[in-house]
């Protein structure tokens, strides 16, 4: 719920300045200067939206080949007024959850976007494949390590609170928003292979091979601004040209890919 102090934010926004193209869809992209940040306002722009992203100060600088094209909120992605100030006027908020230190940054993240967004946004949030709604996803030895050992490591040394990404996207899935949570396998660099098949539980065959290219990742979540299909969905993606996307297909239910 907006606060006095929220609201001065959003009046605030009105004077932020926009880019040459007024008349293209205003998108906000929270976390726009990671890799997977800095993929998605390409893909945003290419697609001709307007596009507003929110980074910390230290990060502006990874912006700067998109000078003049944007326009750039600088600040933590868990600051309210910040974002009341980048999200206003927003019809799609596209936010990486980046589980960074321990103080909640994850889930404070998500609750700005998620009280502060305009009535009716398209929200759709990142994370990776340790994330489930229901309960019903099958993880490898290789994940739950990764969760239980390297994520209390982490958390010891105040670098990474997995926990706190689990909080977050549990806030998402209980919003009424329309939200969409996209959950990421490893990652690697690499031209292009096409937009990445989903499924709804990890552990499907499909998505045994556990790889994605990151620009292909970026692709899916800039179309699932417009994929209604995927309201209310947190889909777990693989590249559509892995071994095992391909020894299974793409036609199936579980396998349905966004479509612009």
């Amino acid at each position: 719920m907006r606060n006095s102090s929220d609201e001065q934010a959003v009046e605030a926004a009105k004077d932020v300045s926009r880019t040459n193209n007024p008349a293209a869809e205003r998108i906000c992209i929270v976390g726009g200067s990671g890799k997977l940040g800095r993929y998605m306002v390409r893909q945003a722009l290419d697609r001709g939206y307007e596009v507003v992203a929110v980074c910390r100060e230290v990060s502006v600088d990874k912006l700067e080949e998109f000078s003049g094209l944007i326009t750039i909120v600088p600040g933590a992605t868990n600051d309210r007024q910040v974002i009341a100030q980048a999200v206003s006027g927003c019809g799609g908020v596209l936010t990486v959850l980046v589980p960074r230190g321990v103080d909640h940054y994850s889930s404070g993240t998500a609750r700005a976007v998620l009280d502060l967004s305009d009535a009716g946004a398209r929200l759709v949030f990142s994370c990776g494949y340790h994330i489930t709604r229901d309960g019903q996803d099958v993880y490898s030895w290789k994940v739950k390590a990764l969760v239980s050992v390297v994520g209390r490591l982490a958390r010891l040394v105040r670098v990474v609170d997995l926990d706190d990404q689990v909080e977050a996207c549990r806030r998402v899935f209980a919003s009424h928003t329309r939200w969409t949570v996209v959950r990421g396998s490893e990652l690697e660099e690499g031209e292009p292979q096409g937009l990445p098949v989903w499924s709804r539980h990890v552990g499907d065959p499909i998505l045994e091979s556990n790889l994605t290219r990151r620009v292909d990742f970026a692709r899916f979540m800039v179309e699932a601004l417009e994929n209604d299909e995927l309201i209310h969905e947190a889909p777990a993606i693989v590249g559509s040209q892995t071994p095992s996307a391909l020894a299974h297909g793409v036609s199936s239910r579980a396998t349905t890919q966004v479509g612009r």
